[in-house]
């Protein structure tokens, strides 16, 4: 697919800087770095979201995925690390082929502040009981 971004990166005719690749994943630096060593995995076939994503190309970013958090905790030292992945525009994803961030974190860096303004909500007992039976009918 020539006009996604991604699809050049796995191609090879956009430039990048390479981390890993194999049969079904390729890791990548991400150009907007937000913090040293943030890492994007993904699939080498064009998949737009999770909702689309097959079993085997699943697992394939997630093994990639847990060996870039490894390599970047081994070479960064963060304090932390993020994995984040998004689906769709009101979730912000930017660029439609499903991908995985690797983020090297510290304390008080400011990134991805998941709760800015709005306190969490808890729901009682049953209310969460009727959420996971709404999930667990959906898969029947």
């Amino acid at each position: 697919m020539t006009d996604c971004v991604f699809c050049r990166v796995v191609d090879g005719s956009l430039p990048h800087s390479a981390v890993w690749d194999d049969d079904m994943t390729i890791a990548f630096m991400s150009t907007r770095q937000q913090r040293l060593g943030h890492v994007l995995v993904v699939p080498r076939a064009h998949i737009e979201n999770v909702f689309e994503l097959d079993e085997a190309s699943g697992a394939a970013v997630m093994a990639t995925t847990v060996r870039m958090a490894r390599a970047v905790d081994a070479a960064f030292r963060p304090e932390g690390l993020h994995l984040w992945q998004s689906n769709g525009p009101a979730a912000g994803q930017e660029v439609p082929h499903f991908h995985m961030h690797v983020m090297p974190r510290w304390h008080d860096d400011g990134l991805l502040e998941w709760h800015p303004g709005r306190p969490p909500v808890y729901p009682e007992r049953p209310e969460l009981d009727r959420q996971a039976a709404l999930i667990r009918d959906s898969m029947r």
